[in-house]
């Protein structure tokens, strides 16, 4: 379960049994899970646990690394 961010408490990462999904971010703060998908493009397929702040900056955070999360996701699975 390779860790690609830790910003502000959230963890991104992705499961290494992952691979026959399309391209996606989980994250975590405190018992707090969601995840991401980052294409065709970046929605949200679950968030549970975090309050709406935290899913805004979620969002940010994915937005903004968006390129980096494809480039370790395809690294690891290449």
């Amino acid at each position: 379960m390779p860790t690609i961010l830790t910003v502000n408490g959230f963890r991104f990462f992705f499961y290494s049994g992952d691979r026959s999904e399309p391209i996606h971010i989980h994250v975590t703060k405190g018992n707090a899970t969601g995840k991401i998908w980052l294409e065709p493009e970046i929605k949200i397929a679950y968030m549970v646990g975090f309050n709406h702040k935290e899913i805004k900056d979620i969002l940010a955070l994915a937005i903004d690394n968006n390129e980096t999360f494809k480039l370790k996701w395809n690294e690891y699975f290449s």
